[in-house]
């Protein structure tokens, strides 16, 4: 296998991985976030806010690894 083989397959399959990741922890800060609101519905305004700044860090881990699936795919060609 040569090297442009192996990047075709590890590309996909790592932004596949990080995107997988970034669902499962998106997921999780959600629920909690959720409830924490039901525990104290006065403070939803701090939590939903703590909680979408969070949300954008957790889904930069998936933009990351498109942009360099899309610089590797750029070197094979």
């Amino acid at each position: 296998m040569d090297l442009s083989s192996v990047i075709a397959i590890s590309g996909p399959l790592g932004v596949g991985i990080a995107a997988l990741g970034s669902g499962i922890g998106l997921g999780m800060a959600v629920r909690k976030a959720m409830e924490a609101i039901g525990r104290q519905p006065e403070a939803s305004g701090k939590i939903l806010t703590t909680m979408i700044i969070g949300a954008a860090l957790i889904e930069a881990l998936t933009i990351y690894a498109l942009i360099v699936f899309f610089i590797l795919l750029g070197k094979m060609g």
